[in-house]
């Protein structure tokens, strides 16, 4: 098995300091995995392993929240040998589009980077409600939910992570004066 963290570590991806989330929150842990994507043999590497964790289930394409996971996606579905779509933002709401489409019942795995609230999760399986799709599950390289979503989504992860959160009004991080930095994909969101 990979060791994800060192990976990240390597590839300069694990960061330290005072960050502002994707969700919002404030961690002084950032898991930034687009720095993984500038190797593709690690892509393939990580790709084929997760695709080992979701062999015993059935499904027919990978969906992926863009940006951050359309790379990742796409290599998890090669590596399934399963289709590839990705849900963008279109006026602040994720959607299906660029002509892609699913059939009712079509079975559906969402594959993620870095989950921590869930927040795009939510998002894409509400752009795919009006296929009739059903969503067997999701995956992702770093799970840093800490089993809160364990009750709405069995989560396929590479590495499990807690680093510290804290909402901004209640951070100690800005108590003291770091500089926050937002290296996420909605940034000014």
């Amino acid at each position: 098995m990979a060791d994800v963290e060192n990976l990240l570590m390597q590839a300069q991806g694990l960061l330290k300091g005072h960050f502002c989330l994707t969700s919002g929150l404030h961690s002084d842990t950032y898991f930034q995995c687009a720095k993984l994507y500038q190797y593709p043999n690690i892509v393939e590497m990580l790709a084929k392993e997760l695709a080992q964790k979701l062999q015993n289930i059935d499904f027919e394409t990978v969906v992926s929240p863009a940006i951050g996971a359309i790379i990742f996606g796409y290599e998890v579905a090669k590596q399934t040998k399963k289709r590839n779509l990705f849900v963008e933002r279109k006026d602040g709401i994720m959607q299906l589009r660029r002509g892609y489409s699913l059939e009712k019942g079509e079975k559906i795995i969402i594959v993620e980077d870095v989950i921590t609230t869930a927040r795009t999760i939510f998002e894409t399986k509400e752009a795919l409600k009006d296929f009739g799709c059903e969503i067997m599950g999701v995956a992702c390289i770093v799970d840093r939910t800490q089993g809160k979503l364990d009750n709405e989504f069995k989560i396929h992860s590479l590495l499990k992570s807690s680093p510290v959160t804290y909402e901004p009004e209640n951070c100690p991080l800005c108590k003291q004066g770091i500089e926050l930095v937002k290296p996420g994909s909605r940034i000014g969101k």
